[in-house]
């Protein structure tokens, strides 16, 4: 009986193991081969920002899901770990320095957690409006610095360097792109499953229980300051490490990449793919990427679509895309996910067509009003229309 106990156990460790492992062991081979398919300069160029904005937005999100805790400006911490990686470059260069790229990252990783270490002293005092608005003041803060502080950052023009000067990794120059993107989706797989190791430690659990109620984990013997501040410490290591990718990627940093405007984006990527969800960031960061890239391509309204998905994501499934897919989860067990089918397409149809003739409105609105004179014609979906013509108002209009 003993025997068949054992067996038991060890057989569940093994399928927990097995359902622990699977997922990044499949993710290893679809970055692998994900080049296979996408084969351009333009679009390994799309799958790093992708990527870098994936480590930022799970950063992000130990903070904000696992720790509830509102940061409004956390793209100091991704721009300064970039900023001091550039640094390292032209080190390297003028000193001929024995350093390889594919280190460069931790260089970043180490400023950005000594940056959190420091501010974290004073911001993870107490969480709520409180964090949100310090957090928003050292964001102003150092932004507003890096116009002054031009021996760091640059001043306007900001700092530039070239990867290419760095010791070459076993024979490996990172000349092509192809050769970057594969050194991004490595630091992209090992900064995912540390973070998501960092959420099953003692400290990413009790970061859930000070979110949830940090009086009763203070009343259990837990300080919810000092799980705060590891938290934050740690979001800030990686967040060095996506500016350090970013630095490799696109050998130069701004202002830009201080500033609010690049954290509220990052709140807005969190927030769309869900932060109840380890995985909701990831989402999210794939649909921001492909909107301000692919979509940017064929229209100038791709802000306007993507503040109308944020407010729909907030007022109809404020749990995000992820959230979405996790509500689905009994029906799969049970073996009723096929009875959704048709409400969904009785939903999605109309759904829709609405979408599609409130956008061409707002395209033909656009078009009308900023197009140069004698260029009436547009094109929307592959469709050519006259922007002056009634037939296209009252089509959308009717719609």
């Amino acid at each position: 009986m003993n025997s068949s106990i054992y067996e038991k156990a060890s057989l569940r460790q093994r399928n927990d193991f097995w359902k622990l492992v699977f997922p990044w062991v499949l993710t290893a081979f679809f970055l692998l081969f994900l080049p296979v398919i996408f084969t351009s300069n333009s679009a390994l160029t799309i799958m790093n920002q992708m990527a870098i904005t994936i480590i930022f937005a799970l950063a992000y999100n130990m903070l904000l899901g696992q720790g509830g805790m509102l940061s409004f400006g956390h793209a100091v911490y991704m721009g300064v770990g970039g900023f001091m990686c550039v640094h390292v470059m032209n080190y390297v260069e003028v000193n001929s320095a024995p350093l390889s790229l594919p280190f460069l990252p931790i260089f970043g990783g180490l400023f950005g957690l000594g940056l959190a270490t420091l501010v974290g002293t004073f911001s993870t005092r107490s969480a709520g409006t409180v964090f949100a608005m310090i957090s928003l003041g050292v964001g102003e803060l150092i932004a507003a610095c890096s116009l002054i502080v031009v021996a760091f950052f640059g001043g306007e023009e900001g700092v530039s360097g070239d990867r290419t000067y760095m010791r070459p990794f076993f024979e490996i120059e990172f000349f092509t792109q192809i050769e970057v993107y594969y050194l991004t989706s490595v630091w992209l797989l090992v900064s995912a499953l540390l973070m998501y190791l960092f959420s099953r430690t003692p400290i990413g659990r009790m970061a859930n229980a000070v979110r949830d109620n940090p009086e009763r984990a203070e009343f259990l013997g837990y300080s919810a300051r000092w799980v705060r501040y590891y938290s934050f410490c740690a979001s800030g290591f990686f967040c060095g490490i996506a500016g350090a990718l970013f630095a490799i990627n696109f050998e130069i940093l701004t202002e830009e990449n201080l500033n609010l405007a690049t954290s509220g984006s990052i709140l807005l990527v969190t927030f769309l793919g869900g932060v109840g969800v380890f995985f909701g960031p990831i989402i999210g960061a794939v649909l921001f990427t492909l909107l301000q890239t692919v979509l940017g391509l064929y229209t100038e309204l791709w802000q306007l679509y993507l503040g109308a998905l944020f407010l729909a994501t907030v007022m109809f499934f404020p749990q995000g895309f992820a959230g979405v897919l996790v509500s689905h989860a009994p029906a799969v067990r049970n073996g009723r996910l096929g009875s959704l089918f048709i409400p969904y397409v009785k939903m999605a149809v109309p759904s829709a067509v609405c979408l599609w003739s409130v956008a061409g409105l707002a395209e033909l609105l656009f078009h009308a009003r900023h197009a140069a004179l004698g260029e009436e014609e547009m094109v929307y979906f592959g469709i050519n229309m006259l922007s002056t013509s009634v037939i296209p108002w009252t089509v959308f209009g009717g719609l």
